[in-house]
């Protein structure tokens, strides 16, 4: 009894925790540090914070993986959840390891804009398009992330004659056609740009970057 005690503790699973970008959630976790990678299987269950009892997540039921995509179960984005995770090898099962309470609308990571630069002869133009949600409408169109937040969004502007990790902030606010002015011809330009939430006072990372040479 006590080696299977041990085993269980061995095998149970570690930092069991959310991962959420632009609303795609998935539960990841570590595996014990006993888990043989080929030995080991997970099962993952869910539920909304409250209710009594526990959802298995079918896809998820007897993984050797050590992530879980739950993003159609978390889709009420303003509700809190808990995932659980425990291992089986050798045919003993570990304890449940409990995930932290995770709230999508509050948690999740906002990604940056896409950028397409086009250009004339001294400015430049920006179309910017907000990151989409997992989640679609009727017809079938992924929802922007812009239906769930105020979103701003930041553009930088790099001179690549001066310094290339010099970024100067040149527009702030809703617009998706930016006009940056009064560039220098011959000179080449990189534009990045960020969505920012003013309410979680939370930026994304930059988008990747757009060059031109005037």
């Amino acid at each position: 009894v006590l080696e299977n005690r041990d085993l269980q503790d061995a095998i149970k699973p570690q930092e069991v925790e959310f991962h959420s970008l632009n609303f795609n959630n998935t539960l990841h976790w570590q595996p014990g540090r006993a888990a043989e990678a080929k030995a080991t299987v997970y099962f993952v269950q869910y539920k909304v914070y409250g209710q009594s009892t526990w959802q298995n997540k079918e896809k998820c039921w007897g993984t050797q993986n050590h992530f879980c995509d739950l993003t159609d179960e978390t889709s009420d984005i303003q509700e809190p959840y808990y995932g659980r995770v425990r291992a089986v090898s050798a045919g003993i099962f570990s304890d449940w390891s409990l995930s932290c309470r995770f709230t999508p609308w509050r948690e999740t990571t906002i990604g940056p804009p896409t950028v397409n630069v086009v250009h004339s002869n001294k400015s430049i133009m920006l179309k910017l398009q907000a990151p989409r949600s997992p989640y679609r409408r009727r017809r079938g169109s992924t929802i922007p992330m812009t239906s769930y937040y105020d979103l701003l969004y930041q553009v930088f502007i790099i001179n690549n004659l001066l310094d290339e990790q010099h970024r100067v902030l040149v527009y702030e606010g809703k617009g998706k056609v930016i006009k940056i002015e009064d560039l220098r011809r011959g000179v080449s330009y990189c534009v990045v740009a960020k969505t920012y939430v003013p309410m979680l006072d939370r930026s994304s990372a930059y988008s990747s970057r757009q060059c031109t040479m005037l």
